[in-house]
């Protein structure tokens, strides 16, 4: 009986799975994850990621064990484990999810000159490469490139899990996931954590209970302090629910009132639309006139940076998303802008800073989406704003209703009424403890429009 390898990577689901099906047509199939640092470069997975990440191996693995198969667990560069993997094994070809993220191109590339390695569609709601313009070029503006995909969908529709999946006569060895040490520990910072199910059923879970939601999602996705919004961003990002999945259970439930819930769902593959067009964009400004903005460095700069980090600017709304990101792993959208915008607006702080963050303390980073937002809210991406856009935390606040939001993660303004919790510091009662504003906001207006007129060299 043939064997087959099946490289896992964010593609941890048994359902609505093409190269799970194709390795068991093809026979005996060996399920295999291998943790690469090194391969992905200045961005290896994140610490909250890794925490994600182990939870939901285990799952995936009682998945398999449930038909008749285990996963194995291996580390090193992918492009050297699998072929030495198909020496041990006798098998003689790799299946697989395409993946985008540059890292993950190198990769298959390099595995395609060592051993036969079949790549599926089925990560992504279409191959981003096939969406061209009249002058067959690729889209870098959402809108357009959003408008061709519609005309594409429905994706195709989702393919059941196999009720077997044949193991080999005899398995290889597999690493114990403890010895990876993905978990925190001394100390374990991952206790507010437990607000998350990784894994596959996790997934379906959220998305069931989320579905009921979905027509409502356009009025209420931008106020925090209400349950509009799907969270499904850490599960859609490991693979444990495919994009197809979504779409279809989506646009049955809420028909046109799913769009503005799918447009999102496209709107993080546009950033791998991106990244596949712009490999280096998490470090490389989309428009080079930024390569010249005047970002602020040295101790004062560094002391904002960390203020920014901990939830101490002295602007509620900002410090409840960077304590609500620290504590969960997870911000909400709206916040997110607005967090992202405070750090390189009101402190000029260089957006790498902030994307290298978030990267490291968000469950859902995804190359693709979290580049394009820094850049978009900077102003340097290719399909983004002028950077004279700058969002006022203190009326975004009030104006989205994120009064318990702020109660929810600040707990010393929780007192205070909805008059003056937003901003303390005007009304005279900010509490002992809590830091007076950093800058004031039109101080920092005034100060990155000078930047950007320098910049431009004005």
């Amino acid at each position: 009986m043939a064997v087959s390898l099946l490289w896992l990577r964010q593609d941890l689901r048994l359902r609505d799975h093409p190269a799970l099906l194709a390795a068991v047509a093809d026979g005996s199939v060996i399920p295999v994850y291998v943790l690469d640092d090194s391969g992905p470069g200045t961005h290896p997975i994140g610490s909250a990621q890794r925490w994600w990440l182990h939870r939901s191996l285990e799952r995936l693995d009682e998945g398999f064990r449930a038909l008749g198969n285990r996963l194995i667990l291996r580390r090193g560069r992918a492009e050297d484990v699998l072929p030495g993997l198909a020496a041990e094994t006798g098998a003689t070809r790799v299946h697989a999810l395409r993946h985008y993220e540059p890292w993950w191109q190198r990769a298959e590339n390099e595995l395609s000159v060592r051993i036969d390695t079949v790549l599926h569609e089925g990560n992504h709601l279409f191959n981003p490469r096939l969406l061209l313009n009249g002058s067959g070029e690729r889209y870098r503006v959402f809108t357009p490139w959003f408008r061709k995909l519609l005309e594409h969908m429905p994706p195709p529709a989702p393919l059941a899990a196999p009720e077997h999946v044949p193991p080999p006569s005899i398995f290889p060895h597999s690493d114990r996931l403890d010895e990876w040490t993905l978990l925190p520990r001394r100390p374990d910072w991952s206790g507010g954590f437990n607000v998350w199910t990784p894994g596959e059923e996790g997934a379906r879970a959220a998305f069931r209970a989320f579905l009921p939601k979905l027509g409502a999602y356009e009025d209420e996705r931008n106020f925090p302090s209400r349950p509009g919004v799907s969270r499904l961003s850490p599960h859609i990002h490991f693979g444990e629910i495919s994009p197809a999945t979504l779409w279809h259970h989506a646009a049955k439930q809420a028909g046109e009132k799913a769009r503005s819930f799918l447009s999102e769902i496209a709107w993080r593959e546009h950033g791998l639309n991106l990244v596949d067009q712009f490999p280096d964009y998490a470090t490389r400004n989309g428009r080079a006139l930024f390569d010249r903005f005047p970002w602020r460095d040295g101790p004062e700069a560094e002391a904002d940076f960390a203020a920014w980090t901990r939830g101490l600017t002295g602007y509620p709304v900002v410090d409840a998303g960077m304590r609500e990101l620290w504590q969960t792993g997870w911000m909400h959208n709206r916040v997110r802008m607005i967090t992202a915008s405070f750090l390189i607006k009101h402190l000029l702080i260089d957006w790498r800073r902030g994307e290298q963050w978030f990267w490291d303390t968000l469950l859902d980073a995804d190359i693709g989406a979290n580049a394009m937002n820094w850049q978009y809210v900077a102003g340097s991406g290719v399909d983004a704003p002028v950077f004279s856009r700058m969002m006022a935390p203190f009326l975004q606040s009030p104006k989205f209703e994120m009064a318990d939001y702020i109660r929810t993660y600040v707990p010393e303004l929780a007192h205070l009424p909805d008059e003056t919790i937003h901003m303390p510091h005007e009304h005279g009662c900010t509490p002992p403890g809590y830091p007076l504003p950093i800058i004031g906001h039109e101080a920092a207006r005034a100060r990155a429009m000078a930047a950007w007129d320098a910049c431009r060299g004005q």
